[in-house]
């Protein structure tokens, strides 16, 4: 499913127009990125949790030249599936 996809579906079953439907999703994912932007967890009931883990630097190695390279610290958002929706993507019926 892409954000259009989910645009559209929105916009047939709340039987808004499909420009309200895009500004009601783009806002919805803005508002978490900021969130999550700002070192916020984001948490969607049934569906799963967001949140942003820290990587700490680290000396790795260049596979082509075998030459040390610093990687630096880095944060990385990170989702993690909440327990209904495992139930509903491990059970037989859709």
């Amino acid at each position: 499913m892409t954000k259009y996809d989910l645009i559209e579906k929105l916009s047939r079953e709340a039987d808004l127009p499909l420009k309200k439907a895009d500004k009601l999703v783009t806002h919805i994912f803005r508002e978490m990125s900021e969130a999550l932007a700002r070192g916020e967890r984001v948490e969607i009931r049934g569906f799963g949790s967001f949140k942003i883990k820290h990587y700490d630097g680290y000396l790795g190695v260049n596979p082509k030249t075998l030459e040390a390279v610093e990687v630096r610290p880095k944060k990385l958002p990170f989702f993690k599936c909440g327990l209904e929706l495992k139930r509903r993507i491990n059970s037989d019926k859709v």
